[in-house]
C-alpha cells in the first residue's frame, strides 16, 4: 500500500482546525492489508489525546450491522425478505391499511415504507422495540409504500431489529453481540453505552462558531430508540473489519464466515433511486447507499450523532475501504479532502464533484413554491424576482443553543428540472443538495434533501 502516511496525518491535523473538529481515526483496508492512524484529542476539555483504540459513535453506520445480521436470517431461511413483516410480527399495524399488510423486510432495508416515525416515547428498557412497534399503530405515511426513498432514521430498523427478536428469543443488543461481534472477534464494538470503556470513549463536540471552536455536546449519546438504527460504537480498525466483510464475500478477517457470498451479492445489487441523488449516491441498496464515482460503483454507509460522526466508502473494483470516524462533523469538505488525498496516493477513482448548476433552464417557479414538512423539519420554497428561495424553519430551542436565527434563508440554483444546488448561509456550513419533484398533481408533492422526504403540506 502506497500511502504517505505522515503527509496525510499532517494535513489532516491542518484541517481539523480549519473545520473545529477535536479529532479523527483515519484507517484504509487495501488488498487485505491496514492502515490506521488518529490524528487529534478525544475531548478538549481534557485533551487527551485520540488513538486508534479510541471508540467511537458510528450513528447510523449501525444499519449496515443491523442488515448484516438480517441477512443472516435469510441464508437460515428463517425469513424472506419479501414477506409482510405481518409473517413475523403478526399484531403489525400502522395507521395506512396497505402498509400494514404489505410492507416488507425490503421495504425497510430500502427506507421506502413511507411510514412516519410516530413511535412516542418507547424508554430506555429492553423492550424499547417491541414497544416502538405497539407504538405506531396508528402511524401515517408520510409517502404510500414503495413511491419513494424517504431515510428513517430510527423507526425503519427497529422493526427489522424487532424481527429478529421475535425469531432469535432475545433482545437485539444480545443478537448482535451472538451474530456479529463476538464471532468476528470484536471486542470494542458494541450497541448500548452501557457496554462502552469511558476511558476509551471519544466525547462528542458541536461547533457554533470558529472563533469559540468545538464545545462538548450536550447530548453525549443518543436514546435506545435508535438502537438498531444509530448506537454502535467501535474503533476504526473494527469498522474495517465490517468493511472486510463486505469486500470479501461474507467473511471475517479471522476467517469466519458471516453471511453467505449470495447475502452480500443481495445487499450490494437489489437498489432503489434516490431521488437527491447528488449529495450521496442515486441509489440505495439493503443497508447501503450506492454511489457513482466517474462510472465506478462505490458503496457507502455513514453516521452521525449529535457531535460524532462516521464515514466508510467500499471500492469493491480496488479492493479498497477507507473509514473515518470524528468525534465532530459533519463537514463534507472535510471528508472529501481526506478521502481524496487518500485515494490518490492509492491510484484509485476519486469522489467527484457536485453538479455544476444551469442557467439556461427556465423552470415554472410556481410548481415548485409551497411548504414541505414533517414533524421536526420544516422547508418553505418561494420564488423572488425569477429565484427560488428556500427557508428551513428550525426548532426554536435548537436555534437558540446553536447561536442561529430561527428562520435561515437558501438560494435554490436548478441543475435540471427537479434537482437544485443549495449554496450555505454561513462559513461552516456546506453546499447542500435538494430534489423537489413528482409533478403528478401539477405542483410538486415533495422535497427530499439529506436522504430525508418532507410531503408538500401547503
Amino acid at each position: 500500500m502506497t500511502l504517505d502516511v505522515p503527509r496525510i496525518q499532517t494535513q489532516v491535523a491542518e484541517l481539523l482546525l480549519e473545520y473545529g473538529i477535536p479529532s479523527a481515526a483515519i484507517g484504509v483496508l487495501h488488498d487485505g492489508k491496514v492502515v490506521e492512524f488518529a490524528v487529534g484529542v478525544k475531548d478538549v476539555e481534557t485533551g487527551e489525546a485520540a488513538t486508534i483504540d479510541t471508540v467511537y459513535q458510528c450513528g447510523s453506520m449501525t444499519k449496515t450491522w443491523t442488515a448484516l445480521a438480517f441477512m443472516q436470517l435469510v441464508d437460515e431461511g428463517r425469513v424472506d425478505l419479501d414477506e409482510p413483516v405481518r409473517t413475523y410480527l403478526p399484531g403489525f399495524r400502522v395507521g395506512d391499511l396497505e402498509a400494514s399488510a404489505m410492507v416488507t423486510p425490503r421495504h425497510l432495508l430500502y427506507h421506502t415504507s413511507g411510514i412516519e416515525e410516530a413511535y412516542g416515547d418507547p424508554g430506555e428498557d429492553d423492550d424499547v422495540y417491541e414497544r416502538m412497534v405497539a407504538n405506531i399503530a396508528d402511524a401515517p405515511q408520510v409517502s404510500p409504500l414503495g413511491h419513494t426513498h424517504g431515510y428513517s432514521a430510527a423507526l425503519g430498523y427497529a422493526i427489522l431489529a424487532r424481527i429478529l427478536e421475535v425469531i432469535d428469543g432475545k433482545r437485539w443488543d444480545d443478537i448482535m453481540r451472538d451474530r456479529l461481534f463476538d464471532p468476528m472477534g470484536l471486542t470494542s464494538t458494541g450497541s448500548w453505552r452501557e457496554q462502552v470503556d469511558g476511558t476509551r470513549a471519544a466525547t462528542g463536540h458541536l461547533i457554533r462558531s470558529l472563533d469559540e471552536g468545538p464545545i462538548v455536546t450536550p447530548v453525549d449519546y443518543l436514546q435506545r430508540a435508535f438502537g438498531p438504527g444509530g448506537n454502535i460504537t467501535s474503533t476504526i480498525r473494527e469498522v474495517l473489519a465490517m468493511a472486510y466483510v463486505l469486500l470479501n464475500e461474507g467473511t471475517a478477517p479471522n476467517g469466519q464466515r458471516i453471511v453467505s457470498a449470495e447475502s452480500i451479492r443481495e445487499m450490494m445489487r437489489s437498489r432503489v433511486p434516490v431521488p437527491d441523488r447528488y449529495m450521496f449516491g442515486p441509489q440505495w441498496a439493503l443497508g447501503l447507499i450506492v454511489c457513482d464515482w466517474h462510472g465506478e460503483t462505490v458503496y457507502a454507509t455513514d453516521g452521525s450523532t449529535i457531535g460524532q460522526n462516521a464515514r466508510l466508502r467500499i471500492l469493491p473494483d480496488s479492493n479498497t475501504a477507507i473509514a473515518m470516524l470524528t468525534n465532530g462533523g459533519p463537514q463534507e469538505r472535510f471528508y472529501r479532502k481526506v478521502f481524496n488525498e487518500i485515494l490518490v496516493d492509492l491510484g484509485t477513482v476519486t469522489i467527484p464533484d457536485l453538479p455544476i448548476p444551469n442557467p439556461t433552464l427556465h423552470l415554472d417557479l410556481s410548481r415548485y413554491e409551497g411548504v414541505y414538512e414533517r414533524p421536526g423539519a420544516r422547508f418553505e420554497v418561494s420564488a423572488d424576482s425569477g429565484t427560488l428561495r428556500l427557508t428551513l424553519v428550525l426548532d426554536p430551542m435548537q436555534a437558540e443553543f446553536l447561536q442561529k436565527p430561527d428562520r435561515i434563508n437558501y438560494e435554490l440554483l436548478p441543475v435540471s428540472q427537479t434537482h437544485f444546488l443549495m449554496p450555505p448561509a454561513d462559513p461552516l456550513e456546506d453546499t447542500q443538495t435538494v430534489a423537489i419533484y413528482d409533478f403528478t398533481d401539477g405542483a410538486a408533492r415533495y422535497l427530499h434533501t439529506n436522504c430525508r422526504v418532507h410531503p408538500r403540506s401547503g
